[in-house]
């Protein structure tokens, strides 16, 4: 669920300050975005998983255009593997080094994230998923996108990640080597397309229905936020 972060509240009494009266009392939202990024500075930005986030976000428009410029369909599912690799392996290195950061909570979605729009967007323009396939699952990640800034606002975290999401992002990225890879002729492509079919037809239905839960629990928390709202 969403969590709900800490607030403060002044104690004012009559004649005080008038910076503490309710009038000029500081907005809960606005102190929690600068303590979120005040935490972002204050961590160590130079650790081994956040370089590897670093590294994979630098892999984007690499894959991109070897999508699109020479179709090198090969390097780019290299490319899409590696990405999964580091992906795995920030995380293990992590917990084994323990360099946690909130740096590193950031990097890590947003390449999930942009590795999956960059696939989309090179497959429409190659004809390889229908344009309303990607259109609803881009639509999906903007709308959940643009209700971070308002999560903040009324001083709550971002939703945690939850298991379907997770579900749906696993098979997304089994979808897209495997789509990838039946482009080409092999003796086995017959087999592996109705498997990659089926990865993505899962893979889109969970991110769409884990998009639908995420934004039921941002209208929950903005309700309850403005209902403790004097």
């Amino acid at each position: 669920m969403v969590q709900d972060a800490e607030r403060t509240t002044e104690n004012t009494t009559s004649g005080g300050d008038p910076g503490h009266s309710p009038e000029h009392r500081p907005d809960p939202g606005m102190a929690r975005i600068r303590e979120v990024a005040a935490g972002v500075w204050a961590d160590p930005w130079w650790t081994l998983p956040n370089l590897l986030s670093v590294l994979r976000l630098a892999g984007v428009p690499l894959f991109l255009w070897l999508l699109l410029g020479p179709r090198a369909d090969v390097l780019a599912l290299l490319v899409l593997v590696v990405s999964g690799l580091t992906d795995w392996l920030d995380g293990k290195l992590a917990r084994w080094l323990n360099q946690y950061s909130r740096l590193g909570e950031l990097l890590d979605p947003a390449a999930d994230r942009l590795y999956i729009v960059a696939t989309l967007v090179a497959f429409v323009l190659r004809d390889v998923v229908p344009w309303w396939v990607a259109a609803a699952l881009v639509l999906r990640d903007a709308v959940l996108t643009l209700c971070l800034p308002v999560l903040r606002w009324h001083g709550y975290e971002p939703p945690e990640v939850h298991y379907l999401g997770k579900a749906a992002t696993f098979c997304l990225m089994y979808a897209f080597p495997l789509l990838l890879l039946v482009q080409e002729d092999f003796p086995l492509s017959e087999v592996v397309r109705p498997v990659a079919y089926a990865f993505t037809c899962w893979g889109g239905a969970l991110y769409l229905w884990a998009g639908v839960l995420y934004l039921g629990q941002v209208v929950v928390a903005v309700h309850r936020a403005r209902a403790r709202t004097p």
